[in-house]
């Protein structure tokens, strides 16, 4: 006599078997990432955390539940940045020749860029945020420090030639360079200079006015290795 109650079929281990569906990203990494966007895009004094909420279709209170204050938000990006930025610097040590120089100088401003805002409104930011006006002081120092050591390098495979008294001021003069430089090409097209179409002359224009600050100091050849460098990357902005 056939069982009243057949057994339950074992669950399917075939590859044909549904999966579980994928967690989704983190709600307060998604935040941190739309809240760098339309800080970039608008600046962060224009940007509420109504704004940020609306942006992504969430409640004020989902977003005030991860980040309390809009302080928060702006901690954490910075925090990312300076950490991004900490571990760029470590790669003053390995530049040799004016190649070297030029690719360290981009990657230093294709970060900034991609924190732009705070460059984009650093003045305000500081007056109003405690830990960044403590903490952007560690990031001159440390911007500076490593500028000393791509001058070093340069000067050790006899690129350049420059006096250990004009070093320090000259390092000076480049960090200066590439803290204010998105606000000098705002400042020469407020419309466009931020847009991400207008990036890649940007950062280019920036790498080779920091850079521009060592030709009295090359040698003949490295010198006209830089024009041939900036000018090959200009023809293709």
């Amino acid at each position: 006599m056939p069982d009243a109650h057949p057994p339950k079929p074992e669950p399917s281990s075939s590859p044909t078997a549904k999966s579980a569906p994928k967690k989704p990203r983190r709600t307060a990494e998604r935040i941190l990432e739309v809240t760098l966007d339309l800080f970039n895009r608008f600046g962060e004094p224009n940007v509420s955390t109504t704004l940020i909420s609306a942006e992504m279709g969430i409640s004020p209170g989902n977003l005030y539940y991860h980040y309390p204050a809009k302080d928060e938000l702006i901690n954490s990006l910075f925090d990312r940045y300076e950490r991004a930025l900490n571990d760029l610097l470590h790669a003053a040590d390995s530049v040799r020749n004016v190649e070297d120089a030029w690719l360290f100088f981009h990657m230093l401003f294709e970060l900034i860029w991609q924190y732009r805002f705070l460059y984009r409104d650093l003045n305000d930011l500081l007056s109003k945020n405690r830990r960044l006006e403590t903490h952007f002081q560690f990031v001159l120092k440390n911007k500076s420090r490593a500028v000393v050591q791509v001058l070093d390098g340069l000067a050790r495979s006899n690129t350049m030639r420059i006096d250990r008294r004009e070093a320090e001021p000259v390092a000076s003069s480049m960090v200066v360079v590439l803290t204010y430089w998105l606000s000098y090409e705002y400042v020469r097209d407020p419309r466009r200079a931020l847009e991400p179409e207008s990036a890649a002359a940007a950062l280019s224009r920036g790498a080779y006015h920091v850079l521009a600050l060592l030709m009295p100091y090359l040698e003949p050849a490295s010198r006209e290795h830089l024009f041939q460098i900036a000018g090959a990357y200009q023809q293709g902005t």
